[in-house]
């Protein structure tokens, strides 16, 4: 773990924060090596932090040991220059386990998915990610999105909770989280964190800065860095201009291609990896690979996004 506190470390990110894709080879192994090189050349382009073996990651279709390859192989990559988040999940009793196997591969902190499949009252809740953050000496970020959906109150019960040190929304209510940042700010006002969290976070984030919420995640980073990077920097610069031409020129098209197959939010994006760098595999079931048509497509848009980049100079 690095010495200076996660939330300090993102509080203020340099660039987007990667959530890199876990590589396969063609046994449907993990590819260290690959995964290793996808990491680096993520850390090297720019990103603020990485989120390992998270949503885009897959983390619902590695084995524990799995898991623990991947979290030790982030952490291993990133060196030390930026921070690296595991994500965990399931039940309580599997959350806290997850939680041990990241810590002893060296992760700074955790994002605590939704527990599986229940659809919990708030007490519930609560009690469950309390719990997790009393089994860890990590840091725990908590992620809001399909079966937890938390009350501005019981997020102010995740702020009070030692351990726990953000919130990121992947549920997209606007009104909801105003009033979640407007409860937590007059009840604990010291640093608590907030993330957008929803698929291509670009597309939304205008409205989140409105209400105060400047970092979010960025899967269109592990394909096009360049792109995202291009767009955090005009975001922080107040570049209207440039926001708008990616905004209108590359993320909405890639959001409706991505809205064209369940799944395509994580297996989309690891087809654009492949067409860029290494191959990384395809995705593991449940999910499905992308349409030859949509991949066609998504190549033209990433041309076509680039493109865009030397536009406005």
């Amino acid at each position: 773990m690095t010495p200076a506190p996660l939330a300090a470390r993102l509080s203020i990110p340099s660039g987007p924060l990667f959530f890199p894709v876990t590589a396969y080879g063609p046994d449907g192994t993990v590819a260290l090596d690959t995964y290793r090189a996808h990491v680096r050349e993520g850390v090297e382009a720019g990103a603020a932090g990485v989120f390992a073996c998270c949503g885009t990651g897959e983390f619902h279709a590695l084995t524990p040991e799995e898991y623990e390859s991947c979290v030790r192989t982030a952490v291993e990559a990133a060196d030390g220059r930026v921070p690296v988040v595991a994500g965990v999940g399931y039940g309580t009793a599997l959350a806290v386990r997850y939680a041990g196997i990241a810590e002893a591969a060296g992760a700074d902190g955790l994002l605590a998915m939704p527990p599986y499949l229940v659809v919990a009252g708030q007490p519930g809740l609560l009690r469950h990610y309390r719990e997790l953050a009393a089994a860890t000496s990590l840091p725990v970020i908590v992620y809001q999105r399909d079966n937890a959906v938390f009350t501005p109150e019981t997020v102010v019960g995740l702020a009070r909770t030692d351990g726990i040190i953000g919130f990121k929304d992947g549920l997209g209510d606007l009104d909801l989280m105003q009033r979640v940042v407007s409860a937590v700010r007059t009840e604990v006002p010291d640093g608590f964190l907030y993330f957008n969290g929803l698929p291509t976070a670009e597309q939304t984030q205008l409205a989140y800065r409105g209400i105060g919420i400047t970092l979010y995640s960025s899967a269109v980073f592990c394909f096009v860095p360049e792109i995202a990077l291009a767009f955090h920097r005009a975001l922080a610069s107040g570049d209207e201009l440039t926001v708008r031409r990616l905004l209108d020129g590359f993320y909405r098209p890639f959001v409706e291609l991505r809205a064209r197959g369940r799944g395509y939010a994580v297996s989309l994006v690891k087809a654009g990896v492949r067409l860029r760098g290494p191959d990384v595999g395809g995705v593991r079931p449940p999910l499905h690979e992308p349409s030859e048509d949509d991949v066609a497509r998504l190549a033209e848009l990433i041309d076509h996004g680039l493109g865009l980049l030397g536009e406005g100079r």
